[in-house]
């Protein structure tokens, strides 16, 4: 039996059914009196909701170090941090460095009360943020979420969220195919949705091992080898391009769950199971998934990001070549040392940035 909390403590309740944050967290702020019938209950105010009891008490021990004003008197960048705790904390954790650039960007909102916030002072943080419009639609979700948790607990009266214009700066993003490097920021929007659709996971497959396209999407189940944590490349246009590839911590999960998932001979396949031609891939997959947040990059892009992810991490160019299958550029002395094993390999790919 879970021990009492103390008298005025406040209370964490489990509710019933399956919920991700099933337990919630209340604070008593009063009596309601109901004088006709003689009767009296108690008025509570819900400060939020938390996955475990424990983590209930902390919310509440929280508030009675710092008690906040229940009655609406909440900053924007309060109603930010209770909104993350209950619509993204649980939801996709690695989606962190994405949602904060976002509030980040909204800075001179950050201590005003967010009742009192007009949409002409959203409006104008949003045109004065100075960022372009992929990033002003993920600051835009932002705000829609923090109106959507403000008005579920009534800390305002309006939702201004979705007066908020963005169109206007569209023309800062003209919708042309990327030559750069996949953006961290892009990475890391990549690995919050990757636990939601495989799909995803496949793109950061590509990126994290260096492979052209076409390898990728032959690439059979036969030639993994999931238990030392490498495949081996045996079609390629090239014949340097036959080579044996890391695979790194990061993406190792993704590849097993593939492995497992796949009824086709090859290691990626569509929602029917069948092995994909490239030019299906790229119009029903690729850019179905891509263009909804902005992403203009070509699956070419995917190998370039990852040797410029390899070169900042500092590899040495004679591995970046091994893995890729540049061996046709390596000096005569990178041949004669090109013989690495693959521990060696896979120390090298877990260098490489990823959120």
């Amino acid at each position: 039996m879970s021990k009492r909390l103390p008298k005025g403590f406040g209370g964490v309740i489990k509710q019933r059914g399956h919920r991700a944050n099933p337990y919630m967290v209340r604070i008593k702020v009063g009596t309601i009196v109901n004088h006709e019938k003689g009767t009296a209950y108690p008025d509570y105010k819900i400060l939020g909701y938390t996955k475990t009891r424990k983590d209930g008490i902390l919310m509440l021990q929280e508030y009675h170090n710092n008690p906040y004003d229940l009655d609406q008197a909440m900053t924007f960048e309060e109603v930010y941090w209770k909104m993350f705790d209950e619509f993204i904390l649980e939801q996709s954790p690695r989606s962190y460095n994405a949602y904060h650039a976002s509030f980040k960007a909204l800075e001179p909102l950050h201590r005003l009360v967010f009742k009192d916030i007009k949409i002409n002072q959203l409006q104008s943080a949003i045109d004065k943020s100075g960022r372009d419009y992929p990033t002003l639609r993920k600051i835009k979700v932002v705000i829609n979420q923090m109106y959507k948790w403000a008005m579920k607990y009534d800390v305002c009266p309006k939702d201004y969220s979705k007066y908020v214009d963005i169109i206007k700066h569209k023309h800062k993003n003209p919708r042309k195919r990327s030559q750069n490097p996949f953006t961290k920021e892009d990475l890391d929007i990549l690995w919050s949705l990757a636990e939601e659709n495989r799909y995803y996971q496949a793109i950061l497959m590509l990126i994290y091992t260096g492979l052209r396209i076409s390898e990728m999407l032959e690439l059979k189940k036969e030639h993994v080898n999931l238990e030392e944590q490498y495949f081996d490349v045996v079609n390629s246009k090239t014949i340097n391009g036959i080579r044996r590839v890391p695979i790194a911590n990061c993406i190792l999960p993704f590849f097993k769950q593939w492995y497992v998932h796949s009824k086709a001979e090859t290691l990626l396949c569509t929602l029917d199971h069948q092995p994909f031609l490239y030019r299906n891939y790229y119009d029903s997959y690729w850019i179905q998934i891509l263009e909804p947040l902005d992403m203009t990059y070509r699956p070419h892009m995917a190998r370039h990001t990852f040797i410029t992810l390899m070169a900042e991490a500092r590899v040495d160019q004679t591995t970046i070549k091994k893995i890729v299958g540049h061996q046709g550029a390596m000096s005569l002395t990178e041949r004669v040392y090109t013989h690495l094993d693959v521990n060696v390999l896979i120390d090298a790919v877990n260098k490489i940035y990823h959120p």
